[in-house]
């Protein structure tokens, strides 16, 4: 098991990030706000999940060891492969979703692109004492790092990734626009919660 990759990062694409260790290239995919945390060229260190198929090897990487411990247990339920839990991670941190299943809030899951309402109350049941109490109320996300290309850019490639019609992300990045202009550094994850629970609305 690759319990953590730390280099250099060679690229960062919509998806996922390539990072250099000993003169080969890892990709790994991550969620919008994990790679809105990494600049091409910086050093980084990436918590990791190997998941193995028959053929393939695929490397997950995640911005702390909580969330990586968190995929592990969404991806582990039924119904639930690794692209999804990946997903729920991409709208809610851990965190939001130990407060989301303890507090039976459906409409958390159903904010996640694929998951609807039967599904999103299976979850809640299978993840019940899985993945742990709440710490306490959600912290407030922290400014990221400037990422590879502008906040507006990384939040529609985001988007567009989660299932999101380009039109859909157009309004979306529009709406999130005057929240982005109040803070010094755009916090593209958190901009992107606001932004789904916006769409989810919409629907």
């Amino acid at each position: 098991m690759i319990a953590f990759v730390r280099g250099r990062v060679a690229a960062v694409t919509l998806s996922s990030a390539v990072v250099e260790v000993g003169g080969v290239g890892l990709e790994l995919l991550c969620t919008p706000g994990t790679l809105a945390t990494l600049r091409t060229g910086a050093e980084a260190t990436l918590p990791t999940s190997m998941v193995v198929r028959e053929d393939s090897l695929t490397l997950f990487g995640f911005v702390d060891d909580d969330e990586r411990a968190t995929f592990e247990v969404l991806q582990a339920a039924p119904g639930v492969g690794p692209k999804l839990a990946q997903a729920i991670l991409g709208v809610h941190s851990p965190e939001a979703l130990r407060v989301a299943v303890a507090s039976k809030d459906e409409k958390a899951l159903i904010a996640v692109p694929g998951i609807g309402k039967a599904k999103a109350a299976k979850l809640l049941l299978e993840y019940k004492d899985k993945l742990g109490v709440p710490h306490g109320t959600v912290p407030a996300q922290k400014p990221v790092a400037t990422g590879p290309a502008p906040w507006h850019e990384q939040l529609h490639s985001a988007l567009v990734g989660l299932g999101y019609a380009p039109r859909e992300a157009d309004e979306a990045v529009t709406r999130v626009t005057p929240d982005a202009e109040a803070q010094a550094t755009p916090d593209v994850g958190a901009l992107l919660r606001i932004a789904l629970r916006g769409l989810n609305r919409a629907r």
